[in-house]
């Protein structure tokens, strides 16, 4: 089975990388684990017999009669193969139901990545932390610091939820086919406290205006939203590269709620 263009696919052959990402995992017997993306399953191979429950959502039909028959019925205590988009699939569903959370891993494709990322934002009190490979790109805005390119709207929405490390890269030649980039794996763990933040589309509001104009002095950038510029104690003068998460929220806060979208 080759990989799909449209789908993104790049399989992860390499098996010092795959056994070097099962051991950052540290998979236990009493893990819920889903699994985006399996593609041929090479990462599910050191995973498998390792949790007590091993789910993995496939996008791709052509490949779900070759995972079930590789790692077995889920009701034998083989792998749950659910043949969906994981954009589209009910993930309150998939992860709700009761009060153990899951851990999630998989070898993203870098066209799907960012609006995952989003989407599983809102679902963190179902999910215990997340293991990815993705573009190294997209993994280095994720992991970013106040100051640097990479500082961006995902960054600062991600790790306002989330505490995140950029672990290791992985080159091209660990895949099939090889990519044209680096990629990275990143690990997400949901904060057990976060800022205090009045409401959250107030956030995305502020962080969509300033982003969207990066170069310009938040005073300029923001000035369509009726903002308490005294209260949030942040200098109008500064630009969206330089502000930190705590300062986002702040100025979010400081927004007053007729203007929420």
């Amino acid at each position: 089975m080759r990989a799909r263009k449209r789908f993104g696919q790049h399989f992860l052959t390499d098996q010092a990388v795959l056994t070097q990402l099962a051991r950052v995992i540290r998979p236990r017997k009493d893990d819920l684990l889903l699994e985006i993306g399996p593609g041929h399953g090479a990462l599910t191979e050191h995973l498998r017999g390792t949790t007590a429950r091993y789910a993995a959502v496939e996008i791709d039909r052509d490949m779900v009669p070759f995972l079930k028959a590789r790692f077995g019925a889920a009701a034998d205590g083989g792998v749950e193969v659910i043949n969906d988009d994981i954009l589209r699939v009910d993930l309150a569903a998939l992860l709700g139901g009761g009060p153990r959370r899951w851990r999630l891993v998989g070898n993203l494709p870098y066209n799907i990545s960012t609006p995952l990322i989003i989407r599983l934002l809102g679902h963190l009190p179902h999910i215990e932390d997340m293991h990815f490979m993705l573009q190294r790109e997209v993994a280095a805005r994720l992991a970013g610091q106040p100051g640097s390119k990479a500082w961006g709207r995902i960054t600062v929405l991600t790790q306002y939820h989330c505490e995140v490390d950029q672990l290791f890269d992985v080159a091209p030649q660990s895949f099939d086919p090889p990519p044209k980039v680096w990629s990275a794996v990143v690990r997400l763990v949901p904060r057990a406290e976060k800022l205090d933040l009045h409401r959250p589309e107030a956030l995305d509001t502020v962080l969509r205006h300033a982003f969207s104009q990066r170069r310009k002095q938040l005073g300029n950038a923001l000035q369509s939203l009726p903002l308490d510029w005294q209260r949030c104690g942040i200098e109008p003068s500064r630009r969206a590269d330089d502000v930190s998460v705590a300062e986002f929220v702040a100025l979010a806060n400081a927004l007053k709620e007729q203007s929420a979208p």
